[in-house]
């Protein structure tokens, strides 16, 4: 069924019992939650038995639980078409203000985050990012935007960053053939997973690097090479995914790596400055 549950779900919600149509809006709603909660968990939530939501699973055709579960996580990692996601979106935001709606949606992912995220390994991947001989930076697709930015921010405190463009899987094997043990490789992707950065992160591995995973599961299929895995909630704004909370966690990399090398970065940025003013780079008029 997959990509369809959602909107069989959907479709069957008049047929369903009062209790079932309390989990069928929930999963409607929260469907990204909803894909990592025990039977048992989605009861208590919404106020039905466990059995309730077992016989709701049973009601779309599952023979357990279990088997429900995989198919809501499978829509959410990589399965709904660009299509398919604008669908979804439209039912999950209705009729009301889009603009409030995604910005509520967005504040949610990050506080989520907040409250998920592993800080030993935030803490570990700095670390090794300040130590490291050579860091390497990858995104894909739209997680390239993501990787430019990081790119822009870490240029400007380290000499040893490489951007690795990737827009063919030969060129990027070019780019990172001479990762070896004491690199660090920064990867970001988030759904739809592209196979070149799964790719790459398993060869950085190979080569004994660091590996870096800034991605939104620990299903997340580079995130079984990572050193270090730092999940951001992310799912559908439209046709693509929000970054926003990823976007936050760069944030705080950056701002931890500049307080761990202040003085050097603050050196670097004075002579910046100092050239950004010669060539005349930003206009200092009153506005």
């Amino acid at each position: 069924m997959n990509g369809d549950l959602l909107k069989v779900i959907e479709e069957k919600m008049p047929s369903f019992s009062k209790g079932q149509k309390l989990i069928a809006s929930y999963i409607l709603a929260h469907y990204d939650k909803a894909a990592y909660l025990t039977a048992s968990k989605l009861g208590a939530i919404v106020g039905v038995s466990e059995s309730t939501v077992v016989r709701f699973a049973n009601e779309l055709g599952y023979d357990g639980y279990p088997a429900f579960q995989h198919s809501l996580r499978e829509i959410i990692r990589n399965r709904l078409t660009s299509f398919q996601r604008i669908e979804v979106t439209n039912n999950l935001i209705g009729d009301g203000n889009v603009l409030d709606k995604v910005l509520l949606s967005d504040a949610e992912k990050i506080r989520r985050t907040m409250e998920e995220i592993d800080h030993a390994s935030f803490e570990a991947a700095i670390d090794r990012i300040i130590t490291a001989k050579n860091i390497y930076i990858i995104g894909v697709r739209s997680s390239s935007s993501l990787a430019g930015f990081l790119n822009f921010n870490f240029r400007m405190i380290f000499d040893n960053v490489k951007f690795v463009q990737t827009t063919s899987g030969s060129e990027m094997f070019e780019q990172i053939m001479r990762i070896e043990e004491g690199d660090v490789m920064i990867a970001i992707s988030f759904p739809r997973y592209s196979k070149r950065i799964i790719n790459a992160v398993e060869y950085a591995r190979s080569r004994n690097a660091n590996v870096v995973a800034l991605t939104d599961s620990k299903l997340s299929p580079i995130a079984q090479f990572a050193n270090q895995l730092l999940i951001a909630q992310s799912d559908m704004a439209s046709f693509v995914d929000s970054l926003v909370a990823p976007l936050s966690i760069i944030n705080a990399m950056v701002v931890a790596v500049s307080r761990k090398k202040q003085d050097e970065l603050t050196e670097r940025l004075r002579i910046l400055e100092e050239v950004w003013d010669r060539y005349d780079v930003y206009d200092k008029k009153p506005h």
